[in-house]
């Protein structure tokens, strides 16, 4: 990732915590506005695969993709609320998962 998506990370976090405050229940918030994103991913693909009769194709495979950028983003930010670095979580977990692939 470039240095600008971190930027942009942490420019979200500090935008959220001076607007929000950082009480636990702000945090919270934070963590399931995940599950909100993840929501219009899901939507996204339903809607591009034109699983609802009634409304047919609605969606494309880039506005899936669009949507999980979304979810990806609102987790890095939720890291950084957290007080972690987003950089360096993303890197332990791509580490742990890189472990788990066959050689």
């Amino acid at each position: 990732m470039t240095d600008s998506t971190w930027d942009a990370v942490a420019a979200a976090r500090a935008w959220l915590d001076a607007s929000n405050g950082t009480s636990p229940l702000e945090l919270t918030h934070r963590i399931l506005k995940l599950t909100e994103e993840a929501g219009e991913a899901a939507a996204a693909w339903i809607g591009a695969n034109g699983q609802n009769p009634r409304k047919g194709v609605t969606h494309t495979y880039e506005d899936v993709a669009d949507e999980l950028a979304d979810v990806a983003f609102t987790a890095l930010v939720a890291i950084a609320s957290l007080g972690f670095s987003p950089e360096d979580t993303l890197a332990r977990c791509a580490q742990k998962v890189a472990k788990r692939l066959p050689q």
